[in-house]
C-alpha cells in the first residue's frame, strides 16, 4: 500500500469520528438553545447569543490563531526537530494562558461599553460573568490543537463534542426545572467550560500525551506568534464574512428580512461539514508529508480526499439546490420558504468552497498563512462592496449573492497560490468526470422545474438521481485504486463481507 493510501485511510477514519462528534455536539447544542429560547424571553435569548458572539471574537484574539497553527507546527517539528516539541507545547500553553487572562480582564472592564454599542444594558452583566470562561475555553482549544498535531481525534470528540455540550445541556435543563433566573445561564456556561477543561487536563496527564511544563522558549514563542498572526487575522476576517450580510440586512431592511435570511444561511453552512471534518487530521498528516518533502504523495492525498468530500457532500447540496422550499420548510416551517432563492445561491457558494478542497489548510501546511489572509481580505472587500450595492435593491437575494461571490473569490485565490507554490490542485481526471456528470444531471432535473410539497416527496427523486449518478460514475471508470483500498480497509475493520460491491468495482477499476 502506498504512503498516500495510508495517509488517506488515517484521514478517513478521523473524518468519520469527527463527523459523528460534530453531529452529537450540534444536536446537544440545539437542545440547549431550544431550552433557553423556550424558558426565557426573546430578548433574553438575544442577549445570550450576543454574549456568546462577543466571547467568540475575544476567543479568536486570545488564542492568537494558535488553534490553526499548532496542528501544523507540532507535526512539522515532530518530523524535523522532535527534541523541541515539548518546548513548543509548553510555550504555546503559557502564551495562550497569559493572553486569555489579559483579554478576560479587558472584557470585564469593557463590558459596559460593549453593551452600549448594542444598546442592550443586560449584555454588560452577562459579559462580566461569561468572560471568566475565556481562559478555560482558550486552553481547551489549544490542547485539542496540540493533540491534532499528534494525529489524534479523541480529545476533540470526547471533550469538545461530547463532555462540554452534555454538561451545558444538563446544567441548563436543571436550571429550567428549578426555575432559576436568567443570569444562571451564564454561570452554567462558565461551569461547563471549567468542568471540560479539568476533565481534559486530567485525561492528558493520565495518558501522558504530553507534559505540562512551565518552560517558556522566547525564540520559539516569537516564531509561533509570527506564523500564527496571519491565521488570527484570517479568523477575524472570517467573522466579518459570516456576519456582514446579516448586519447590513438589518441596517438596510428589517428584522423580518434578517429572520428570513437566517433560515437559509445556517442550512447552507452545513455543506462544508465533511470538508471541516476531513480537515481535522489532514493538517498534521499533510504537514508530515511536506516536512519529508513528499509533494507527490501530498498532491495525491489532496486530490483523492477532495473527490471523497465532494461525493459525500453532493446529496446534501442536491436537496438544497433542487428543493430549497422543501428544505427550509422542513427545518423552519412553510412561513420561511420565501428565503428559498437565497438558500439556492448560498448553497452554490458553499459547494464551490467544498469542491476545491482544503486549499486554505494546505497553504498553512506549506508555511504560507499570509496568503490565506490576503485571500480572505480580497473576499471581505468583495463581500462588503457587493452588500452595499445589492442589498438595498435585492434584499436577502443580494446578500446571498455577495456571500457566494466572496467565497468564490477567496477559494480562487487560495487555489491559484497553492498551485503556484506546489503545483497541487484537486482536478485529477477521475475527479473531473464525476464533476461533469453531476453538473449535467443537476441541470437536467432543474430544467424539469419540479415542485414538491415537502421534503418527503423529494427523497425518492434524490434516491433516483444518486442511483443514476453513481452508476454513471462507475461507467466512466472514475474509481481510483485508493478508493478500493479504503473499501477493503473498511471491510476488514467492520468485519462485513462486501463481496458484491467488490465484484462491481472490479469491472470498472
Amino acid at each position: 500500500m502506498s504512503e498516500a493510501s495510508e495517509a488517506l485511510q488515517k484521514i478517513a477514519r478521523g473524518t468519520g469520528i469527527v463527523f459523528a462528534g460534530t453531529v452529537i455536539s450540534m444536536f446537544f447544542g440545539f437542545l440547549s438553545r431550544a431550552i433557553i429560547a423556550r424558558y426565557f424571553s426573546t430578548g433574553e435569548y438575544g442577549v445570550f447569543n450576543l454574549a456568546l458572539t462577543v466571547l467568540s471574537i475575544a476567543l479568536v484574539v486570545a488564542t492568537l490563531g494558535f488553534q490553526n497553527a499548532l496542528p501544523r507546527e507540532v507535526a512539522f517539528y515532530k518530523e524535523r526537530e522532535p527534541s523541541r516539541v515539548r518546548d513548543l507545547i509548553s510555550t504555546a500553553l503559557i502564551i495562550v494562558a497569559l493572553n486569555s487572562i489579559i483579554w478576560t480582564v479587558i472584557l470585564i472592564l469593557g463590558a459596559g461599553n460593549v453593551a452600549q454599542v448594542f444598546n442592550e444594558e443586560r449584555l454588560a452583566y452577562a459579559l462580566k460573568i461569561v468572560a471568566f470562561a475565556l481562559p478555560f475555553s482558550a486552553l481547551i482549544g489549544t490542547i485539542v490543537s496540540i493533540s491534532r498535531g499528534f494525529g489524534r481525534v479523541r480529545e476533540k470528540v470526547y471533550f469538545q463534542n461530547i463532555v462540554y455540550p452534555t454538561a451545558f445541556l444538563v446544567f441548563i435543563a436543571l436550571g429550567a426545572f428549578l426555575n432559576f433566573p436568567f443570569t444562571y445561564v451564564f454561570f452554567a456556561y462558565v461551569l461547563a467550560q471549567v468542568l471540560t477543561f479539568l476533565a481534559l487536563t486530567f485525561d492528558v496527564w493520565r495518558i501522558k500525551l504530553f507534559e505540562f511544563r512551565t518552560s517558556l522558549d522566547l525564540r520559539l514563542g516569537r516564531e509561533l506568534i509570527v506564523f500564527s498572526l496571519p491565521l488570527l487575522f484570517t479568523g477575524i476576517l472570517g467573522f466579518v464574512m459570516t456576519w456582514a450580510d446579516t448586519l447590513m440586512l438589518g441596517y438596510y431592511k428589517s428584522s423580518e428580512v434578517v429572520g428570513l435570511y437566517n433560515t437559509a444561511s445556517p442550512i447552507a453552512r452545513l455543506l462544508p461539514i465533511f470538508l471541516n471534518s476531513a480537515a481535522f487530521l489532514y493538517a498534521p498528516i499533510a504537514s508530515q508529508l511536506y516536512a519529508q518533502e513528499k509533494l507527490g504523495e501530498l498532491k495525491r492525498v489532496y486530490q483523492i480526499l477532495t473527490k471523497w468530500v465532494f461525493l459525500l457532500t453532493l446529496p446534501i447540496f442536491s436537496v438544497m439546490f433542487l428543493f430549497p422550499e422543501a428544505t427550509i420548510g422542513f427545518f423552519f416551517g412553510v412561513k420561511y420558504t420565501s428565503a428559498a432563492p437565497a438558500l439556492r445561491i448560498l448553497a452554490l457558494g458553499f459547494m464551490f468552497h467544498t469542491f476545491l478542497g482544503l486549499n486554505g489548510m494546505s497553504l498553512t501546511v506549506i508555511g504560507q498563512p499570509k496568503l490565506n489572509m490576503i485571500g480572505n481580505s480580497f473576499a471581505v472587500i468583495f463581500n462588503i462592496v457587493l452588500n452595499l450595492l445589492l442589498i438595498p435593491k435585492y434584499g436577502m437575494v443580494g446578500a446571498a449573492v455577495a456571500t457566494a461571490v466572496s467565497y468564490f473569490v477567496a477559494n480562487v485565490f487560495r487555489s491559484f497560490w497553492l498551485y503556484q507554490k506546489t503545483k497541487i490542485h484537486p482536478f485529477s481526471w477521475n475527479y473531473v468526470k464525476p464533476l461533469v456528470i453531476s453538473f449535467v444531471l443537476l441541470g437536467l432535473i432543474q430544467s424539469l422545474h419540479l415542485r414538491v410539497p415537502n421534503i418527503w416527496y423529494a427523497i425518492p427523486i434524490l434516491v433516483i438521481f444518486l442511483g443514476v449518478y453513481f452508476f454513471l460514475v462507475l461507467l466512466s471508470r472514475s474509481v481510483d485504486k485508493e478508493d478500493v483500498e479504503l473499501l477493503l480497509a473498511i471491510e476488514k475493520r467492520v468485519g462485513v463481507n462486501l463481496g458484491i460491491i467488490k465484484k462491481v468495482l472490479r469491472r470498472f477499476v
